[in-house]
């Protein structure tokens, strides 16, 4: 009976093979979303050991952040922009989730993420969200949670205000692009706290910095920021 359900299993997997996110070469057996070729060649920044790292100190000086950090070095065609693809746009939420479990794990080691009180995903526009399905970065902030075993919240911060695409825009028209997009529920729930602002990909920040001024003005405590790659 088991060679039976062996047999039938690598059948299955001949006719719709499991393919790795990153190059799309047929995953082995005991290999799961990432084979594990790519696994060892993923281009890991180590920021979460230095305060001072590139990611950070693109952001001095703009916000009083505690910490900034994202775990790969995201280059155009490479496999870490293949995994980022497959997360926002081919439904591979799962590939967040084991990305965010890796950030995690190196987050766990950090000094500056110790004290973290709540995860908070950065938010889509409820029109981009009903297009999409889902919001990519929550996928992320929920694999970071587990992890760390501390909450997780997509309630609290909200996106009020559509935005287009940033891509070509320059760093004070993002900013610009920015204020006022964002705004919080319930700030009674963020005073005080220490909280972790998720994305997929750093860029210049505009984003992220957004987000950090508002739960900084209604009262919490500390916001660090945390990513899956950083855009050099």
């Amino acid at each position: 009976m088991l060679l039976v359900k062996q047999w039938t299993s690598d059948l299955f997997g001949l006719l719709f093979p499991n393919l790795c996110n990153a190059c799309g070469t047929a995953l082995f057996r005991h290999e799961k979303l990432i084979c594990l070729k790519c696994l060892y060649d993923l281009p890991f920044t180590d920021y979460h050991q230095y305060a001072d790292n590139r990611v950070a100190k693109q952001l001095w000086g703009r916000l009083p952040l505690n910490a900034a950090m994202a775990m790969l070095y995201f280059r155009k065609g490479a496999k870490v922009q293949n995994l980022i693809h497959n997360l926002k746009y081919n439904g591979r939420t799962d590939v967040g989730v084991l990305l965010g479990n890796m950030l995690g794990e190196r987050l766990k080691t950090a000094t500056l993420y110790q004290d973290i009180d709540l995860v908070i995903p950065v938010p889509l526009h409820r029109k981009k969200y009903k297009s999409r399905g889902y919001n990519q970065s929550t996928f992320i902030a929920g694999g970071i949670a587990a992890q760390m075993g501390i909450g997780i919240s997509e309630d609290h911060l909200i996106r009020k205000n559509a935005t287009e695409s940033q891509t070509k825009k320059s760093r004070y028209i993002r900013y610009e692009n920015m204020r006022d997009v964002f705004k919080v529920n319930s700030p009674e729930d963020i005073i005080g706290k220490h909280v972790l602002l998720v994305d997929d990909v750093i860029t210049t920040g505009a984003t992220l910095e957004a987000c950090a001024n508002v739960l900084l003005a209604i009262g919490a405590i500390k916001v660090s920021i945390a990513a899956l790659a950083f855009a050099e």
